[in-house]
């Protein structure tokens, strides 16, 4: 089974059996690598040898349930792979909407920051922007649709961010599945993608190439 099967049959609502176990897949990319965490499963999409995987998961003094998350392993991880990355995500998924976003969106200038910030980590960006904040969508992990959001400062407490979160459900295809990841300390953005729909279905850390 490989990762986008992984993640859609999640989408879905059908996990990985709640046995304690690791699956480990191959990369759906040169790009992309990195660690999943679903309820008692997780499963390791990386090019690295299955063998060392497990060896260095069993080193580790936690929980076993934890294990594929503890500092321990993810540091051997980095070490290994010559890869860095930035925290442990809340990953989040909503299926697409039907009909207008519920606010105006102008497409972004693709030079903007935000723009090449997103295509660092997605392909086919495209951004818009709304009076006082930005929406972002392109193909990440897997080919997943991904999304991003930015309030401005000025434009905050009034759940513009929800209508952006909102709104990208219906600039994906009929059908689609959008995905989102929120810092779990960043309460403000996990209940911002709560209320516009958006499910957790589990943690995720991405090895980003060095």
């Amino acid at each position: 089974m490989d990762l986008a099967t992984i993640l859609e049959a999640a989408a879905d609502g059908y996990f990985p059996p709640q046995n304690g176990g690791v699956t480990v897949v191959p990369q759906p990319s040169k790009r992309d690598a990195g660690v999943l965490a679903f309820t008692a499963h997780s499963v390791i999409f990386l090019d690295e040898d299955p063998a060392w995987i497990r060896a260095t998961l069993a080193t580790v003094e936690s929980d076993p349930l934890a294990a594929t998350m503890h500092p321990a392993f993810l540091s051997a991880l980095l070490g290994r792979t010559a890869r860095r990355t930035d925290t442990i995500d809340l990953l989040t998924v909503a299926p697409a909407l039907p009909g207008p976003p519920p606010l105006p969106l102008l497409p972004l200038d693709q030079d903007h920051s935000r723009v090449r910030s997103a295509r660092a980590r997605r392909d086919h960006v495209r951004a818009w922007r709304a009076d006082g904040g930005i929406v972002t969508l392109g193909h990440g992990v897997a080919g997943r649709w991904e999304v991003s959001i930015e309030v401005d400062e000025a434009a905050r407490h009034h759940g513009l961010g929800r209508l952006l979160a909102t709104a990208a459900r219906h600039l994906v295809p009929p059908g689609a599945w959008l995905w989102s990841q929120q810092s779990p300390g960043n309460a403000r953005s996990v209940r911002t993608f709560q209320a516009a729909g958006y499910r957790a279905v589990g943690s995720e850390l991405l090895l980003h190439p060095a």
